[in-house]
């Protein structure tokens, strides 16, 4: 509440929208490290799982349309690139 007794509606949501994050971060967090002691890994583990938890797998749709930047045998000619070599 500000001095005249007007509650700012704004920060009251910002506040709330933070602590739902938090909340939703530590719930995320914890099911990890449980995770992590249900599968009896090393420490380096433990840490990665916990510290990647936030991220979500690639789905088929998310990987089927995607243009490949790298391809999986660099040394083999590409299927639009003509090689060339002399020997």
């Amino acid at each position: 509440m500000s001095q005249e007794g007007i509650i700012d509606f704004s920060a009251l949501e910002r506040e709330l929208q933070g602590a739902v994050e938090s909340e939703q971060r530590y719930k995320r967090e914890n099911a990890a490290k449980l995770r992590a002691v249900g599968q009896r890994v090393s420490y380096d583990q433990f840490r990665d799982l916990v510290l990647t938890c936030h991220l979500k797998p690639l789905g088929k749709k998310d990987k089927e349309d995607a243009p490949r930047k790298q391809p999986w045998n660099p040394v083999a000619p590409s299927n639009n690139a003509t090689s060339t070599t002399e020997i």
